[in-house]
């Protein structure tokens, strides 16, 4: 289908916010996927174009918070190598059942990680003591969450961000940038199949990921400039605002 240059560059808008939400707290799909649903293109291109455009913005914010000292991604090999693993088995599967049967529960997880961070002023503030080892985490969370965000996604990056904070002890800026670096390993996973089956749009996917870049690199810099109070409040939000684009369709 042919886009017109007025909805591409709404396009580039609802892209380069998206980014800078998304790297700040992740959440970023809610902005993109509807818009794209909403100039008219089909959902199976729309959902493969948005891992398109949104690894523009995941890249960018892992870059960025890898220079300004927030990210060292080669200590996380084994939780990228799983996180691909996992998310390339939710990609291949996802083709054969239907993503909306999660939906139920993972608004309850979602609601549930929302009510306990509300209730939890003091969660992320200081780094504490890992619960668990980190190798057995990567290998376990990796399956689990980039399994699902190949499958269905919405909620992912919120889904790490608490679990790097509650079972490895990070603060809520570490757990928030190493989010990334596991967001855009689980981008590229379906990405790739997903161009393997010819679906997506590039033209619309790149003017999208130009504005994702420009709003990526503002929210990562942000991020690192401001206080973790900003952040809690911000990834409410965007927890907030998932649960319900969920409940309203």
């Amino acid at each position: 289908m042919e886009i017109d240059i007025l909805t591409l560059i709404l396009l580039f808008f609802a892209g380069g916010f998206a980014g800078f939400v998304d790297s700040i707290a992740g959440g970023g799909g809610i902005i993109t996927l509807p818009a794209l649903l909403a100039v008219g293109i089909p959902p199976h291109q729309a959902l493969a174009t948005n891992k398109l455009q949104s690894s523009f913005g995941s890249l960018t914010a892992t870059t960025n918070y890898a220079q300004k000292g927030l990210l060292q991604p080669l200590k996380f090999a084994t939780g990228v190598i799983f996180t691909l693993i996992g998310a390339v088995t939710g990609a291949v599967l996802v083709q054969h059942f239907p993503a909306n049967f999660l939906e139920d529960t993972i608004v309850i997880m979602l609601v549930v990680i929302f009510i306990y961070t509300l209730f939890s002023p003091d969660l992320g503030k200081i780094e504490k003591h890992a619960v668990i080892n980190k190798n057995i985490f990567y290998i376990i969370f990796g399956l689990l969450i980039g399994f699902y965000d190949g499958f269905f996604g919405p909620g992912t990056g919120s889904f790490w961000t608490m679990a790097l904070i509650l079972m490895l002890g990070f603060d809520l800026k570490q757990a928030t940038a190493q989010t990334k670096l596991f967001n855009f390993t689980s981008n590229i996973a379906s990405l790739v199949l997903f161009i393997y089956v010819g679906l997506v749009m590039w033209k619309v996917g790149l003017v999208m990921g130009v504005g994702q870049i420009a709003g990526a690199y503002i929210g990562s810099t942000m991020v690192s400039k401001r206080e973790i109070k900003f952040i809690r409040r911000f990834f409410l939000i965007v927890v907030g605002a998932t649960i319900l684009k969920l409940i309203i369709g």
